[in-house]
Order: C-alpha cells, then sequence, then structure tokens
C-alpha cells in the first residue's frame, strides 16, 4: 500500500461536468476538492496567453479557425461550450485563471501546446505572468514538445517541469533525468511497464498520470502510489483517494 496519498488534478478543468478549459470547468474542480488542475495554453494572434487545448476553435466552441490567426477579441466573438451547450462559456486568458485559483491554493499543470504550432516566446511570456502573479511555488509546467520543457528549464532552473508522452518510448526515467526533468507525465498505460514505477522511484521522478477515468484505473494509481492522477472526474477520484467510497 502506497505510504502517501496521491493528489487529484482535474484534467481541464472538471471537464466531465463543464466546458473544458474554462473558468467554471476549474471553480467546479476547486469545489469538488481538487488539488490542482491541468490546462493547456496557446497564444492569439495579439500575443495573449488563452486555455484552450487544440491549435483551433472548432471542436469547444462555436466558431471555427486557428487561435495563432486570431485575436482574443475576436476569440471572445464565440461561445465556448459546445460540449456543455446549456452552459454559457467564454475562452479565459490565463490570467483570468490565476487570478481564479490564487486563493484555492490549488496546485496548476500548464501544459504548453507547442507540439503543431511553435508559438514564438510562449516559455518566456508564461514564466514572466507565473512570477508576475506570484504563482511560482504552485505551477508545473509539461508538454510532449520536450524541447520546449527544457527550455523552461533553462530559463528557470528553480520551475517544477515534467516530460508528458503516450506510448513506446525506452527507458523514460533516465532520458528525464538525463534532461533534468522533475516529473515524467505518462500516459496511464505506461504503468504496465514492468519496474517502471519503482524506476522512477529511485531516480526520484514524480509521476503524474493522465487521463485516470474509470474507478479500477483510479484505484490502481492510488495503491501505486501515484503522485498525482489527473482525471476528468475529480469528485470520484477524491473519493477513491480518500477512500470514502
Amino acid at each position: 500500500m502506497a505510504e502517501k496519498k496521491s493528489l487529484v488534478w482535474a484534467h481541464r478543468g472538471a471537464s466531465a461536468y463543464a466546458p473544458e478549459n474554462t473558468l467554471e470547468a476549474f471553480r467546479l474542480a476547486a469545489d469538488m476538492g481538487a488539488d490542482g488542475v491541468e490546462l493547456d495554453i496557446q497564444l492569439t494572434k495579439d500575443g495573449q496567453i488563452v486555455v484552450i487545448h487544440d491549435e483551433t476553435i472548432d471542436r469547444t466552441s462555436s466558431g471555427t479557425g486557428w487561435v495563432k490567426d486570431m485575436t482574443l477579441e475576436e476569440l471572445r466573438r464565440f461561445s465556448y461550450n459546445k460540449t456543455f451547450p446549456e452552459k454559457p462559456a467564454d475562452i479565459p486568458t490565463m490570467r483570468e485563471v490565476f487570478e481564479l485559483l490564487a486563493p484555492t491554493g490549488l496546485t496548476i499543470n500548464i501544459e504548453i501546446k507547442t507540439g503543431v504550432v511553435f508559438y514564438e516566446r510562449i516559455e518566456e511570456k508564461i514564466l514572466a505572468l507565473t512570477k508576475e502573479m506570484r504563482m511560482e511555488e504552485r505551477v508545473c509546467y509539461s508538454s510532449f514538445n520536450h524541447y520546449t520543457v527544457t527550455k523552461i528549464h533553462e530559463l528557470d532552473p528553480q520551475a517544477q517541469v515534467g516530460f508528458l508522452y503516450a506510448d513506446g518510448p525506452i527507458d523514460m526515467p533516465s532520458y528525464g533525468v538525463r534532461h533534468g526533468v522533475n516529473a515524467l507525465h505518462p500516459a496511464l498505460y505506461n504503468l504496465q511497464y514492468d519496474g517502471f514505477v519503482e524506476e522512477c522511484r529511485a531516480k526520484g521522478l514524480r509521476l503524474n498520470v493522465w487521463t485516470v477515468n474509470e474507478k479500477e484505473h483510479i484505484r490502481l494509481c492510488r495503491d501505486m502510489g501515484i503522485d498525482a492522477i489527473i482525471t476528468n472526474y475529480p469528485d470520484v477520484a477524491r473519493a477513491i483517494v480518500d477512500r470514502t467510497e
């Protein structure tokens, strides 16, 4: 049995119950007792940091087009509640999310979306905003673009950084240590590799695992002592981690 309790991080906020990556989803995550939230950032045409998962707004909003091709004002002409039409929602700026979550004490896992679009100076911009909002102790950064993660680490060696990845890499723990990260953010199914969790522990790497929605998988992560369980259902995970369910 794990000695320490796993943290519950709400994936794009409480995205099973509210439009993903919106202030409502983050507010709900806090109300449900999450320890943190995971979110995604992109840059607008006028250099604003906005919170949205996709490089385009088509899937989650009433509009179409690329985030990079629109100003914040243009983006805000649309509604971002396509997954929950009954709940009004706007695209938030990262500043607005910081302002909302500052009083809550929640950790914020910022995924920097530079896999498709190489946003110019996004690493410098998010570090500067985090510092301005005095949230350095509450933020960790991750990305599937490992060049972005190492750049964050170079710009701020004190920043908490983690490599996001899906499936297949060989010897990720050694790779993570070699590049100076604090954590690995693997997809759930990577926990099947023999000795993987133990090696991460031995090398001092935190494990923040996504996206863990099934109760049996939440229990598995809890019992393995996974550091953070990233889930769309923070209320369900909270109950399982606290053993009240």
